[in-house]
């Protein structure tokens, strides 16, 4: 079998500690919208992570009106989606943080010969400040950082597969000669739909959550989504790489 011909990656929380970041920014104005439609129940932002995680925020507004049944209009939508990245981007172009061990393993990949890009939900806006502020922008040119909420028409989201099929569309490769990096069911979801082997990452739930958490996740990467291999730490990806290549 030739060697993977693209490795495509997610952005939040694969390679840049930015969810909970990005949470912290949004769940002030997720609150205010249900104050707005006159809902009682509010946010924090381990609560929105547990019920949005994956989604950006176009799709978490959708999510919102359907479960508390309350309608915005698409201007009102819109809006909040220009406020939120806002707000998401200055955060995570102050505070954000590489996923430990990220820098070295890239660095191996380039010295390999592998060609990468980012493979995002996420605007690419949000996206290329949080690769810029850890200092991996340069692994990833901008024409090669690809955005479900930017780069496609209409806009999507994972786990629709319609961003991974255009960035392999556009870098010329087939999905089954990709390989890719996710650490969320639904990201997950959207490389299994697209048909690209899956490597689950879940280190960040050590950092974020709980041992739990992280061997709970491991567990749905695998026997709902079809990773092809669990990493635990990015130390492991030359191993996982090596796996699926064979």
């Amino acid at each position: 079998m030739p060697k993977v011909k693209y490795i495509l990656l997610d952005c939040d929380n694969t390679l840049v500690q930015s969810e909970r970041l990005a949470f912290e920014a949004c769940a002030e104005l997720t609150n205010e919208v249900l104050e707005k439609h006159g809902q009682s129940e509010r946010y924090t932002v381990d609560s929105l992570l547990e019920d949005f995680v994956g989604h950006n925020f176009r799709n978490m507004l959708i999510g919102l009106q359907k479960k508390h049944n309350f309608t915005m209009s698409q201007e009102e939508v819109d809006d909040y989606v220009a406020r939120e990245l806002g707000a998401v981007t200055r955060k995570l172009s102050q505070k954000a943080v590489e996923c430990p061990g990220v820098t070295t393993e890239l660095n191996k990949l380039k010295e390999q010969g592998y060609p990468m890009s980012v493979v995002s939900t996420s605007a690419k806006p949000r996206v290329v400040a949080s690769i810029e502020k850890v200092g991996i922008d340069h692994f990833f040119p901008p024409e090669h950082v690809y955005s479900a909420a930017t780069s496609l028409n209409p806009p999507s989201s994972k786990p629709d597969p319609a961003i991974y099929f255009h960035a392999c569309k556009e870098l010329g490769v087939k999905p089954e000669e990709t390989l890719t990096v996710e650490d969320s069911k639904s990201g997950a979801t959207a490389a299994k739909r697209a048909g690209i082997p899956l490597i689950g990452y879940v280190g960040i739930y050590g950092i974020e959550d709980s041992k739990e958490k992280m061997e709970q996740m491991a567990k749905t990467l695998t026997e709902e989504c079809g990773a092809k291999a669990i990493m635990y730490d990015w130390k492991e990806f030359q191993d996982c790489l090596k796996k699926i290549e064979a």
